[in-house]
């Protein structure tokens, strides 16, 4: 059987415009009640009915008429989030005070909403807030030196440590609850067990040795450590001096 190519992603900021208000129906309520169910619930917990059930006597179907689609509320609940990012109004004289804290900021987006780093790479980055932050990391590598080739690319690269790091630390936290990690003493008893696994035939010293006595740095100096590492590589490779005038 012949498949058919699929057709163009629907996006909800090519849509026609919301209708007015009804009572207490509007498009920035449901936006508000679907982050806070992914907040408080999950993901999964998100469903059209959920979202028109805390909003109050709405049918799902109503909610359509505001945001046109499941996938156009996802488009909407991720521009919210990026809207919490503050950005200056341009860049300013040290390029990586701004990346950083634009990504750090970024990362304390995800860890308030978790569910961004899950859905951030489902849908175009086509919101506005979206586009905003993305047009201000390319301003401060385009003013620093960077093609603006070379400057997507960089931000590319922040944002999949930044994304990347806020999803596997929920990961993480997902797992260590469903098995009560998050109990110290159940932690020390699973790492006891790894020990002695690890010991077992004598191949692992360093990992055994690490497992007697675990330490080391945390989630949050990791993703400073992480974000250190690509600004120095990208330091490397931006022009010894910035642009007259940058």
């Amino acid at each position: 059987m012949r498949e058919t190519a699929p057709g163009p992603i629907d996006l909800i900021w090519t849509q026609p415009p919301p209708p007015p208000r009804q009572r207490a129906l509007g498009r920035e309520e449901i936006v508000a009640a679907a982050i806070g169910i992914a907040d408080e619930q999950g993901l999964e917990a998100m469903t059209m009915k959920a979202v028109a059930a805390r909003l109050g006597p709405c049918t799902p179907m109503a909610l359509y008429r505001y945001v046109h689609s499941k996938e156009g509320l996802v488009d909407l609940m991720l521009d919210a989030a990026a809207a919490q990012v503050p950005l200056p109004e341009k860049p300013g004289d040290d390029w990586r005070a701004d990346l950083r804290a634009v990504s750090v900021d970024t990362w304390r987006v995800i860890r308030r909403h978790p569910w961004c780093a899950l859905l951030v790479h489902t849908r175009p980055p086509a919101g506005p807030h979206v586009m905003r932050r993305l047009e201000f990391m390319l301003a401060v590598l385009v003013r620093r030196g960077a093609s603006v080739a070379e400057a997507m690319t960089y931000a590319a690269l922040l944002d999949r440590h930044v994304f990347g790091s806020g999803l596997q630390q929920d990961t993480e936290a997902r797992f260590e609850r469903r098995y009560g990690l998050d109990d110290g003493a159940r932690l020390y008893a699973a790492i006891a067990t790894l020990h002695d696994l690890a010991a077992a035939d004598g191949r692992l010293p360093h990992l055994t040795a690490w497992l007697a006595r675990p330490s080391g740095a945390g989630p949050e100096e990791q993703f400073a450590m992480g974000l250190d590492f690509l600004l120095d590589g990208i330091a490397a490779r931006l022009p010894a001096a910035p642009p007259a005038g940058g």
